[in-house]
């Protein structure tokens, strides 16, 4: 299991556009994932879900990776965040 945390930047939060870019890239990933935000985990893959955490400006997220591509993947989203969110 890997896993990482981020504190959003975008003054957005993580709101549509990006939300639906994150999706599609732990889509594209072999493994679980799952993002914490305020108290709540939800599966990264699932569009209304992440939506649903209502992630703010400034909120700490933590994204948990469990699957045979976890290393790898978990770089590509932590670079997805620093660059998008």
């Amino acid at each position: 299991m890997k896993s990482f945390r981020y504190i959003i930047r975008d003054e957005m939060g993580i709101h549509a556009r990006p939300a639906g870019l994150l999706v599609k890239a732990a889509q594209s990933c072999a493994s679980e994932i799952t993002i914490t935000a305020n108290g709540k985990s939800v599966n990264a893959k699932k569009l209304f879900a992440v939506m649903g955490l209502a992630v703010k400006q400034g909120t700490e997220v933590t994204l948990t990776l469990e699957g045979t591509d976890e290393e790898k993947a978990a770089a590509e989203l932590e670079t997805f965040f620093e660059q998008n969110l």
